[in-house]
């Protein structure tokens, strides 16, 4: 019995999604623009960077190919002669919104066909009974924020406050979220996550699709996040491929936050990680103990969290080349039969006006021992088929979405 491995680059988009029109993200290509800006030369902290986006690894198994599917262009650094091995194409999303939440579902073959509740452009923008009952329930005056707002710049304009006040930072964004941010001396880390607690069961009936912990500390040049995030969110609303093998007794390994993006539903044995690094590391250690008929399913944040919503192309672009310099690693892990999946769940085009998500396809790079010829999956009318073709592969029933592209 084979084996099968998802890895989700958090935010990877190739551009041209079929209705970016609706999101108004017409135009927003996350690779593609970072592999442009790399060409050109786009500063960075330490100067300026004058090369290519170099992932000789990832064009090897087609990333060009991605690219060129979704928006016609392969970029610079990508081009298709490059590619050597997997099959290659791009995927839309038919899920509502453009979270993460929504990506990785659909990904897992459960899309999402109801709207999740977004809060508006306006300040304040959260319901007044809502946020009267979370301060009744947790226990403080007030909150601060109250509004749309980047997390980092959030925390900067009001960090001072809330010190002062003990009242908790609430913002939301233009995914269907709630965060809460809060010192976790000052406020304390416990009493940050029972907040959270508390938003997520006011907020259950608004089908609000995560609340997100967002915990800092004082630095010497002010605050800083850190890695104690934690998201609430709510369970998929049929059964996903985690599900599916969980009931067929097939051992499923989770790492990063897969677990909190699904519930913590049939996720199996969760392995965590402070950032990318380290994420990986958890994979690669995994790998050896997976059995046959298993699944892995590996999400790699630090792309959107760090660089994707922070705007930074030189960080964003590192991050790749980091992940491709490792990628060996995991290729030289993997055993006859085995399939394992490279793709995003949405996008986060760093050179994109704010500092949301973008509508986009995701790439699909569908390698393996077995699958050593160059092959075209063109352009995916689902991230569902990510999921059937898993299921397939590991001879689970089908989830009824999806087609899958291998055999």
């Amino acid at each position: 019995m084979k084996r099968a491995f998802i890895i989700v680059l958090d935010s990877l988009g190739v551009g041209g999604a079929p209705d970016a029109d609706r999101y108004g993200d017409v135009g927003a290509d996350t690779l593609g623009h970072i592999a442009k800006r790399c060409a050109e030369g786009d500063a960075d902290r330490s100067g300026v960077r004058r090369r290519a986006l170099h992932v000789p690894n990832l064009a090897a198994l087609g990333l060009g190919e991605c690219c060129h599917v979704a928006t016609g262009t392969a970029p610079s650094g990508l081009e298709i002669s490059c590619w050597r091995q997997g099959h290659a194409g791009a995927a839309a999303e038919v899920s509502t919104g453009k979270d993460s939440q929504s990506g990785h579902w659909e990904i897992a073959g459960s899309p999402v066909d109801f709207e999740w509740t977004y809060f508006p452009r306006r300040e304040p923008c959260f319901p007044q009974p809502l946020i009267a009952a979370l301060c009744e329930r947790g226990g403080f005056d007030g909150v601060l924020g109250n509004k749309h707002a980047s997390g980092t710049q959030i925390i900067a304009e009001l960090g001072d406050e809330h010190l002062r006040t003990g009242k908790p930072i609430c913002y939301t964004s233009a995914d269907s979220v709630f965060q809460i941010a809060a010192h976790e001396q000052h406020f304390g880390l416990e009493r940050l996550y029972r907040t959270c607690e508390i938003a997520r069961a006011l907020l259950d009936e608004m089908r609000v699709g995560r609340v997100i912990a967002r915990p800092f500390v004082t630095t010497e040049r002010g605050y800083r996040r850190t890695s104690n995030r934690r998201d609430y969110g709510v369970p998929p609303p049929f059964p996903t491929l985690l599900s599916r093998a969980r009931d067929d007794e097939r051992e499923v390994i989770s790492v990063g936050k897969i677990g909190d993006l699904f519930c913590h539903t049939a996720t199996g044995r969760e392995l965590h990680g402070k950032d990318n690094d380290a994420v990986f590391d958890q994979a690669l250690d995994a790998m050896s103990q997976l059995g046959q008929g298993g699944l892995m399913f590996v999400n790699l944040v630090d792309f959107d969290t760090l660089y994707g919503h922070r705007r930074d192309v030189p960080g964003y672009a590192a991050a790749l080349e980091t992940f491709d310099a490792r990628l060996p690693e995991f290729l030289q892990q993997l055993d006859a039969g085995d399939l394992a999946i490279i793709t995003g769940d949405h996008g986060c085009d760093p050179t994109w006006t704010g500092s949301d998500h973008t509508r986009e396809c995701v790439p699909v790079l569908a390698f393996g021992p077995g699958l050593s010829q160059p092959r075209s999956l063109g352009q995916r009318a689902s991230f569902a088929d990510m999921g059937a073709t898993v299921a397939r592969h590991l001879a689970l029933p089908a989830g009824g979405r999806g087609h899958s592209f291998i055999w």
